[in-house]
């Protein structure tokens, strides 16, 4: 532990520094309140709206998608589907706390339904009184363990893989999950109660550790919660100890594959693998020589990771 803490936070750690990465025990009632918020979340009807926007792209159609989460929030996304051909797999993709402005049309699946949703209070699920600001997002009702955002956005994911298994119930317990970032930590929170999800993959996911987060310097949502915790540190830690994706990850039982990095100026590198140190399950790893930062080696990487993932959710 001292010597991740003595390291410099914006260089690169070693592996073996990073593999060496523990967590702490969570509380007691930590699996018992994800539980509950996973029941009463699927006692919702997404009731989803699919609308032909009649754009093609490669070979995608492209639908706009809608559906009633918890809190009454409309979440907003975007479904491709192969203009030919069955669907025989399906992915619920998040994103990082930038948003995103359209589907990611270069991922290397074919006989897919890629489902694009987007976070409550970021991009197209805007809502207000919720900030898109990152700053102010990760904060936002963190003086309430059980209204706290990310609490809702671990929940859209789970009515995301519902709104999959009802379009394709051919599909059902064999959706799948990405996340990057953001949607890393938060789609690690989702898959260690939801059943129904088979495999995923977390590229520099978030909120792992969070003792360790606080302490180590960052930039990003980090460093909204380590000034927060320097005002109001008791609120914090009360709410923060129940949304830990490290804790959450000794749960999960289907497979995970990671990328994670050795540097990272935005989501520290100790917190990614504290997450992947966890994970009891069949897990992956492959090492990104950064993350939130460009390299001269990220192309040849990207191609790279692009390969596996192929191979790993075929």
């Amino acid at each position: 532990m001292n010597s991740i803490l003595d390291k410099d936070p914006y260089g690169s750690y070693p592996l073996d520094d990073l593999l060496a990465v523990s967590t702490p025990k969570p509380p007691k009632d930590f699996n018992d309140f994800w539980k509950q918020a996973y029941v009463e979340a699927l006692a919702i009807n997404p009731a989803a709206v699919l609308h032909d926007t009649g754009r093609h792209h490669k070979n995608w159609k492209v639908y706009d998608v809608s559906f009633q989460s918890t809190d009454s929030i409309t979440i907003w996304g975007w479904l491709l589907v192969p203009k030919s051909g069955k669907v025989n797999k399906a992915l619920v993709i998040g994103h990082g706390y930038a948003g995103r402005n359209e589907p990611d049309f270069n991922l290397p699946f074919t006989d897919t339904a890629l489902y694009f949703p987007c976070s409550r209070g970021i991009s197209r699920s805007a809502a207000p009184p919720i900030s898109q600001e990152p700053y102010w997002h990760v904060i936002h009702d963190i003086d309430k363990k059980d209204r706290y955002i990310i609490r809702g956005c671990v929940e859209d994911v789970w009515l995301s893989v519902s709104v999959l298994e009802n379009l394709y119930p051919h599909l059902a317990n064999k959706v799948s999950l990405l996340g990057v970032s953001f949607s890393g930590g938060v789609g690690m929170l989702a898959l260690a109660q939801d059943t129904r999800i088979a495999r995923a993959h977390f590229n520099v996911p978030t909120f792992g550790n969070h003792q360790l987060r606080l302490r180590i310097p960052t930039h990003g949502s980090g460093k909204s919660l380590q000034d927060f915790y320097q005002r109001e540190p008791f609120k914090l830690i009360r709410t923060l100890r129940y949304y830990d994706a490290a804790y959450a990850a000794a749960n999960v039982t289907v497979p995970v594959h990671f990328a994670l990095a050795l540097r990272d100026p935005v989501v520290t590198p100790p917190g990614q693998f504290a997450i992947y140190n966890q994970v009891k399950s069949d897990k992956q790893l492959f090492v990104l020589e950064a993350g939130h930062d460009s390299y001269p080696n990220q192309g040849k990487q990207s191609k790279e990771l692009k390969q596996e993932l192929l191979t790993f959710f075929s």
